[in-house]
This record gives C-alpha cells, sequence and structure tokens, in this order.
C-alpha cells in the first residue's frame, strides 16, 4: 500500500495548463489495511479519514498509514474542537493580560492578551490546553475575531480614562492569514472601537509565516504593519533557518524563546545564542523581548547581554481585564518616558 501510495503522489506530480494558468496539484493520502485497521467499510473508511487527517497537519502532499493512536489523538483534538466551538458560541473566551516590562524599570510597556476559556462551573482554561482546537481553521478565525472584539473594547476602555497604554499583542493563526480578509476584520474591529491601530500588535510564528509557498502572510504582514501596526516573531529559535527568515520577513520585535531563556545560566551554548540574537537583532533595527522569564537572575543576565525587555512569571502571571487595570495605573511607563526609551531601542 505504502508502494502504491507513493507511486500516486509522483505521478500526480507534473503541472498542466488550464485557462492560460500552471496548474501545479498535490495529494495527500491516508491509508488503512482490511483485517488490520478494521473489518467494516464505516470503521475502514472512519479510520482512513483519521490517517488523511493526520497526513494534511504532518506530511502534506504525501502519505500516512493508519495506527490506533492516530485515532485517540485525533479524536481527543475533535472533542476539544467542539469545546472550544462551543466557549465562542457562549461567549465565555476571554482575553488575560500578561504584562511585558522593562528589565530595568519593571514599567510595563506592552502586553500580550492571552485567550482563556471561563468554564460554566468557575474555572479557567489556558490556551495551551486547547491549543489543538486551533487546527480546525473555523475555531481559530472565530477565536482571533473575538480576541480582536474583547481587545480593542479593553483598549478603549483604558483609553478613555486615562490609563497609560501603548501596545497589545494578539496571536495570529496561519488560517487568518488563509482567510484572505485579515486586514479587514483588524480594522473593523479596532475602528468600531475606535482605538488606533497603532496600539495594536501582532505576534506571529515562523511556522505562521512559513505556511504555503507563497509568501502570502508576509506580504499581509507588511501591509499591516504600513498601517501602523507592529509585528512580532512570537517564539523564536525554535523553527528552522529562523536567522534566515528575519532577513525575508517584515518584523518590528523578535520574542526570543522561552526555552533559550530556561537554560540561559545553566548551559553555555544557550547563553551564547540568546547574545547572538539580542546583537543582531540590534544591528537589524529590531527590538528583543525576552520569554519566560522566572527568575531575578535570568533578568539581571538578560540585561548584562543587552536585552532590555522581558516577559514571564517573575513579573507577572495573565490577569483579567480589572487586574490588569490596576496594574497599568501603577506600573505602566508613561507615553513620555516611553518615547524616550525609544531612543535606547526599548520596546517601541
Amino acid at each position: 500500500l505504502t508502494a502504491m501510495a507513493g507511486r500516486i503522489v509522483s505521478a500526480m506530480q507534473a503541472s498542466f495548463e488550464c485557462s492560460g494558468n500552471t496548474i501545479v496539484p498535490q495529494i495527500t493520502i491516508g491509508g488503512v489495511v482490511y483485517g488490520v485497521d478494521g473489518v467494516t467499510a464505516d470503521v475502514l473508511r472512519q479510520n482512513a479519514d483519521f490517517a488523511l487527517y493526520h497526513a494534511k497537519e504532518t506530511n502534506r502532499g504525501g502519505y500516512v498509514p493508519f495506527n490506533q493512536k492516530l485515532r485517540t489523538s485525533i479524536s481527543l483534538r475533535m472533542s476539544m474542537i467542539r469545546e472550544v466551538g462551543d466557549a465562542l458560541t457562549e461567549c465565555r473566551i476571554f482575553p488575560y493580560y500578561q504584562p511585558i516590562v522593562a528589565l530595568d524599570t519593571r514599567a510595563i510597556v506592552g502586553m500580550e492578551a492571552l485567550a482563556r476559556i471561563c468554564q460554566p462551573a468557575g474555572g479557567v482554561i489556558a490556551a495551551g490546553q486547547f491549543q489543538s482546537a486551533l487546527t480546525d481553521s473555523n475555531v481559530a478565525i472565530r477565536l482571533t475575531d473575538r480576541m480582536l472584539k474583547l481587545v480593542a473594547d479593553d483598549a478603549r476602555h483604558w483609553l478613555d480614562r486615562g490609563v497609560p497604554l501603548q501596545q497589545v499583542g494578539i496571536n495570529l493563526s496561519a488560517a487568518d492569514f488563509n482567510a484572505d480578509d485579515l486586514e479587514g476584520r483588524i480594522s473593523d474591529a479596532f475602528g468600531a472601537a475606535g482605538v488606533p491601530l497603532r496600539h495594536l500588535l501582532l505576534e506571529v510564528t515562523e511556522t505562521v509565516l512559513m505556511d504555503g509557498h507563497d509568501n502570502k502572510a508576509a506580504r499581509s504582514i507588511e501591509r499591516l504593519r504600513e498601517k501602523g501596526m507592529l509585528v512580532a516573531l512570537d517564539d523564536f529559535g525554535t523553527g528552522y533557518a529562523s536567522l534566515t527568515h528575519l532577513l525575508n520577513f517584515p518584523v518590528d520585535i523578535i520574542k526570543i524563546d522561552k526555552t533559550f531563556i530556561d537554560r540561559l545560566l545553566i548551559d553555555r551554548s544557550s547563553q551564547l545564542i540568546v547574545e547572538s540574537l539580542i546583537d543582531l537583532a540590534r544591528k537589524l533595527g529590531m527590538r528583543v523581548v525576552a520569554e519566560g522569564i522566572e527568575t531575578e537572575a535570568q533578568a539581571e543576565r538578560l540585561q548584562e547581554l543587552g536585552c532590555q525587555i522581558g516577559q514571564g512569571y517573575l513579573f507577572a502571571r495573565a490577569g483579567d481585564v480589572a487586574i490588569t487595570t490596576l496594574r497599568l495605573q501603577s506600573s505602566a511607563q508613561k507615553r513620555g518616558e516611553f518615547e524616550e526609551k525609544r531612543l535606547k531601542s526599548n520596546f517601541n
């Protein structure tokens, strides 16, 4: 079956002309074997679907055979997709804000909006626990739209009360860029709230930037930056060819992934990588945010290496809008100070 699938994939690779356009077809295959993966038509068809679903995520343009672990993992994922979809329908998803601070003064210079599901029984589910649901494009887009609206409303609330506000970061998915209407969705949400787009920071990962082969995300990001938004490359260093991406993709900020910060004080290689990234970003005119700072020793070492901005549990965990309002009122960097810091390559 594997050999047959390989021949089919190879046969489909030749391009052809259609109405003046060159089409390059691609086929993804999931397969089952009768007797091994099931004996009834319904079970075999369902398991083949599981294999195909997994192939589209992990080996698009190739072949993946079914195994029972796929059924379990995908069933859990589908259950999570339903749970997040229900939470969106019932308006039980809200932004929690984690401060981004200047390492020297600990003043808040920005925030990252993180999605949280509020359960009917009163518990709160963090985004990391329902990340698998975002493989569904519809759920991912609905989540972004809700976050855009609520963040814009919260920003309006802070601006109306004179609370110092710089940028709020919102995470975007590949589905947001593939939907073709991202710019309009952002403009509509912030326009309805009357919030200038300069207060919005868009966070994308390398995976999002590299999704597809036509640089669609990069072109969209450039247009968004032209409207006054900043763009951050999130989880930097965990993908592949990261340094090349800094040259090819239009971003303003790189966020060094927590995995490097965790090992900063115990691993010479991690320290050298962090130091090199800070120096490279400075020379490219980009700013750096160190993610996942949990100790004073990490914060001090980062300052010694030239990093000026950080985020992590050392400073604060994500909080709801009420907690965040109090934090901004007491610790936000004022606009005048903000502009002075800018001259020294601070957050903005």
